[in-house]
C-alpha cells in the first residue's frame, strides 16, 4: 500500500482563446490550454493515460481518452514537473474542462490524479 504522501500531484492550468483558428459565424471556438503537472509526492510517477470531460455552454459533453499526453508518457520524479500545451474546439464561446490522468508510481501502484474543472472562455464573454 502506498504511503499517504507518496501520490501528491498538483495540476495547474492556463487557457487561451485562439481567434485566428476560430470562426464564430460557424460556431467554432478554438482554445489552447497549458498544463503543468507537478509531483509533490515522495515517489516517481509516470503519466500513462488521460480522460477529459469537455462541456460547452449548451451542456454538450465530449469525452476524450487516450494514451499519455501529446504523444508522451512522462516520468515525473518527486519535486519535478512536466508541462505541455494542447487544444480543443467548442461550439460555444464558453465551456469547461476537467478530468483525470491515470498514473503509475515507481512501485507499480496505479492511481488517478484529478484535474480540477477550469473554464475556457472567449475574451469579454464572461464578466
Amino acid at each position: 500500500m502506498p504511503e499517504p504522501d507518496s501520490h501528491i500531484i498538483e495540476i495547474e492550468t492556463e487557457t487561451q482563446y485562439i481567434p485566428e483558428q476560430s470562426d464564430p459565424s460557424r460556431d467554432l471556438y478554438v482554445f489552447a490550454y497549458h498544463i503543468t503537472i507537478r509531483n509533490a509526492g515522495t515517489v516517481g510517477v509516470q503519466l500513462i493515460s488521460r480522460h477529459w470531460i469537455i462541456t460547452d455552454a449548451h451542456n454538450k459533453v465530449q469525452e476524450v481518452e487516450g494514451s499519455g499526453v501529446i504523444g508522451q508518457q512522462p516520468l515525473i520524479q518527486p519535486g519535478e514537473h512536466f508541462e505541455y500545451t494542447s487544444g480543443c474546439t467548442l461550439a460555444t464561446p464558453v465551456g469547461t474542462m476537467q478530468g483525470s490522468y491515470q498514473m503509475v508510481d515507481e512501485h507499480g501502484n496505479g492511481f488517478d490524479a484529478m484535474i480540477p474543472v477550469f473554464v475556457l472562455a472567449m475574451p469579454r464573454v464572461l464578466h
